[in-house]
């Protein structure tokens, strides 16, 4: 192995020797140590030396910084590099040898960076511009008493389009149910008496095929992001990350018609958890006035500019998850305590207000759709909520059962554990080798054929037979070869939309269904609902889980009123143990505590399950905790997606500052730059931030000293200026380029320009672009001493992307965006960051002039080792400007 190791490290290096070779030909290189070449406007110096461990290299480096600092003087330029030189090393072989001692390492909080590339994060920052200010100081009181008034319109009618969308959603599931089972109970009635059964099964899974097919087809070829609950990608969009199309039109039909197929279908999923994310894509498209995916429309209401933005939109789409669980579970506070505790990451005392009334809105107006509808009695409010488990008045319990609720609790934990690592383990295998659409969609149907097929076979060999009325919400019976007016027991449960099956569960008689019915038809379901989540259709995690739960709940009831032990104490009732059950199971798998509590009260309407509820849930998320996390974070770290956790890893006890993580190559730019500068370090980089700063006050000298920040400039409005023309030619200190307002630049959001997209002139490349009107002048700071708790509670409450470290005097050392904090995790611990520290201990300005397309190497991070001896001979060298020449090691 060493061998091996060895030849590998020997190729690698020989390819570094003669890619060294070929650009110092390509630079006709005219000293050994280093040469300046005119690279355009730019003098890049390319130090062609290796790594030399011995201290006794100070008489080089001094030499070195000499020859800089006579080459600066005859380029009369003023800044001083202050890296460190290194000797040649005298062989290949103590090279390798010198590698093998000490490998490059990598920044344990940066080796993921790749696998996030897709994923951005939200800007939560208000941008305090001079432009920003003045248009805020010219409005009147009146204006943002306006404003106010249109927030509380804007939620009510986010209610009521949320409340329409779960009543559509409803009435399409009900409509192909019924047809669905209408076809399948006539063949199978006729198929028993003439011996065709087979011709029933092949008809049963004809048709789950065709529906969960058309869900399959949907999402895979149209919208994958509508694929599953989406409760994790709002979970995620809430929390500052900006998921692809999350709240798009198109993602908003997928998922409405997908969850009303896949569910017709038989599949063992729920319309509840769609309905969360559906809610929130309809308040972030109507709090917007606008729509980018109906362009041809051209409707823009000019009173919604003022909610163009990334908080605002933020705010509309909290309400608009917690009215979607309010019309899925007919629970308005339920809903609001969801979106506090799984989905808003930054919540106000208003906020919590506005929220409620969202929801109650989306409660009463499904609740009159409801009863006017389906019950035909309008004006009778019964019907809060899609899911409703029923009214559980005459299920008293007693203290000591308390005890067996508890260790249901328990079970839960368990069952939810081994639930989420096995979908864990799914998820990775579907991960790696399903991948393209055509897989995805053949996944889809050949889970399908095996739901309809255990389905079709458990009722098939099941001797289980009720009286017909025994189960109050079996509208489609199956007889199958149960005796006259009697029909399958385990038909009840699997011949049945999900959520009348969990009321067959929670309000049959006790004795209704066989312990072995109950047995199989929860190892079966549980089976069915572990491998279904994840699939490529709309799918809901809550009522999976309940009925699961609610199986082996009703099982656990069935053998204790069976027990004579249990006889006195009138332990009769198997629908209590149910609903324990179901709450057991459904907090053992998402780990939810105080929403879940009050969602299945209010779903009950019986106040005094509140306490069992609260105690099976907390036994069963301190159980589950200790195995794994919950499944939707267990999907969100699996995507790799940079969510910021409540509170900071334990590794912040251990004195982390701030200089230790921070990210020491800067991108920066002046207040005033050059248009050509600007527009080839927008096409060269993808930094979505960039510090403004300045030497001197009139942003003309530039010294060896660290700059100063004046502020940060998105990349979004840079662009948005350059689309919009923002520059014009120098006199003397002012640019004469036209002042665009801050409409100008929101008219933009929320799908801002990509600078593929800007057109310029040659003339303009010789134009100034002035940042200082539109540049945020009071960004968020950090000093550099600052530990890792400190800089993160500034990125949890504030909802920051980055976040400028500078050192006492205010000078910029280092950037820290939401990557470099999320991917701290608790097992890292100081001496990680300590051993890959001297990789990156020079602070390095990267300027726009220094971006070219032949220059990329300043634009890695972690890509060659910096000298340790200078940073001990010399503490100023841990700070390396340079913000007219690039330099780079090769």
């Amino acid at each position: 192995a060493t061998i091996i190791k060895l030849l590998f490290l020997k190729i690698k290096i020989l390819e570094e020797m003669e890619e060294r070779e070929n650009v110092m030909s390509d630079t006709n290189l005219k000293e050994r140590g280093g040469v300046w070449t005119d690279v355009g406007e730019t003098n890049r110096l390319v130090l062609s030396a290796t790594r030399h461990r011995s201290f006794g290299a100070t008489n080089e480096l001094s030499s070195l910084r000499e020859r800089f600092a006579k080459k600066d003087d005859d380029t009369k330029d003023e800044t001083s590099p202050l890296f460190g030189g290194r000797k040649r090393s005298s062989s290949m072989w103590s090279s390798i040898a010198r590698r093998l001692r000490n490998p490059v390492k990598i920044a344990p909080n940066r080796k993921i960076f790749d696998k996030q590339m897709a994923y951005e994060s939200l800007d939560y920052e208000l941008t305090e511009s001079e432009v920003e200010m003045d248009a805020k100081g010219r409005r009147k009181s009146i204006e943002y008493k306006y404003a106010e008034i249109y927030r509380w319109l804007i939620l009510f009618f986010i209610g009521v389009c949320t409340a329409l969308v779960a009543f559509g959603i409803d009435m399409g599931i009900k409509f192909l149910s019924s047809y669905k089972f209408s076809i399948i109970q006539t063949s199978i009635a006729k198929c028993v008496k003439e011996d065709c059964l087979l011709e029933s099964f092949l008809l049963w899974v004809g048709l789950d095929v065709l529906l969960v097919g058309i869900a399959g087809v949907m999402v895979c070829y149209i919208a994958p992001i509508a694929a599953g609950s989406g409760i994790p990608e709002i979970k995620c969009y809430l929390n500052g990350i900006k998921m692809p199309e999350v709240v798009r039109l198109k993602t908003l039909l997928v998922k409405t018609i997908g969850v009303m197929f896949a569910v017709s279908g038989g599949m063992a999923v729920g319309k509840e958890g769609p309905m969360i994310h559906s809610g929130a894509v309809v308040a972030a498209g109507l709090s917007q006035g606008k729509s980018t995916s109906l362009k041809f429309l051209n409707f823009h209401a000019d009173f919604f500019k003022q909610f163009r933005n990334d908080v605002e939109k933020r705010d509309f789409v909290s309400g608009g998850a917690a009215a979607g669980v309010s019309a899925a579970f007919g629970a308005p506070i339920g809903g609001v305590l969801f979106s506090l505790e799984e989905g808003a990451s930054f919540w106000n005392q208003f906020l919590t207000w506005r929220i409620f009334f969202c929801s109650m809105t989306s409660t009463f107006i499904l609740n009159i759709l409801i009863s006017s509808f389906v019950d035909k009695t309008p004006g009778r409010l019964s019907n809060p909520g899609l899911l409703n488990f029923g009214q559980f008045v005459d299920m008293p319990y007693k203290f000591e059962e308390l005890i067996i609720f508890c260790l249901m609790g328990m079970i839960g934990g368990l069952t939810g554990a081994l639930f989420n690592w096995v979908n864990d383990k799914l998820t990775h295998f579907r991960m790696k080798y399903i991948k393209s659409p055509l897989t995805k969609l053949l996944e889809v149907v050949t889970l399908a054929i095996l739901t309809c097929s255990c389905a079709f076979f458990l009722i098939y060999f099941s001797s289980d037979c009720l009286p017909l009325g025994e189960s109050p919400e079996s509208s489609s019976p199956l007889q199958f070869f149960c005796d006259e007016h009697q029909y399958s027991a385990m038909g009840a449960l699997l011949f049945n939309t999900p959520e009348d099956s969990i009321k067959n569960l929670f309000h049959s008689p006790t004795a209704a269904y066989h312990v072995v019915t109950l047995l199989v038809f929860s190892l079966m379901y549980f089976f069915l609902a572990c491998i279904t989540y994840g699939l490529s259709i709309p799918s809901g995690l809550f009522v999976p889980c309940i009925l699961t739960g609610a199986s082996w709940g009703r099982l656990v009831g069935t053998l204790l009123a069976s027990a004579p032990i249990f006889s006195s104490q009138a332990v009769t009732m198997a629908g209590k143990y149910a609903l324990i059950g179901a709450a057991a199971q459904l907090g053992g798998v998402v780990r939810m505590t105080i929403s879940l509590t009050v969602i299945i009260i209010e779903a009950t309407g019986n106040i005094t399950y509140g306490l069992p509820v609260m105690l099976v849930l907390i036994f069963a998320k301190l159980v589950g905790d200790i195995f794994n996390e919950g499944l939707y974070d267990i999907h969100i770290e699996i995507k790799h997606i940079p969510l910021l956790p409540w509170a900071p890893p334990n590794v912040a006890a251990a004195r982390l500052r701030a200089s230790d993580f921070m990210q020491r190559d800067i991108q920066c730019v002046r207040m005033v730059n050059k248009v050509k500068d600007i527009y080839r370090m927008l096409n060269n980089t993808k930094h979505n931030a960039f510090p403004v700063i300045a030497w001197d006050a009139d942003s003309t000298v530039e010294t060896s000293g660290l700059a100063v920040v004046q502020g940060m400039v998105l990349r979004h409005h840079i662009i948005a200026l350059l689309t919009l023309r923002a520059f014009g030619p120098k006199n003397g200190l002012t640019i004469e380029a036209p002042l665009v307002t801050p409409d100008d630049i929101q008219s933009f959001y929320p799908r801002w320009p990509k600078i593929d997209s800007v057109v310029l002139y040659p003339e303009d490349f010789d134009m100034y672009i002035d940042f200082r009107p539109y540049m945020n002048s009071s960004p968020f700071l950090a000093l550099d001493r600052s530990s890792l708790g400190k800089v993160f509670m500034i990125f949890r409450t504030m909802g920051l992307r980055h976040l400028v470290v500078v050192n006492k005097m205010n000078q910029l050392v280092g950037m820290v965006t939401r990557k470099d904090i999320s991917n701290i995790t608790d097992s890292m611990t100081k001496d990680d960051f300590l051993a890959s520290r001297d990789l990156s201990r020079k602070v390095k300005y990267i300027m726009p002039e220094n971006i070219g397309v032949d220059d990329q190497t300043v634009l890695h991070r972690d890509t060659f080792e910096l000298d340790r001896f200078s940073q001990v001979n010399n503490p100023l060298s841990l700070y390396s400007i340079h913000p007219n020449h690039n330099l780079t090691i090769n």
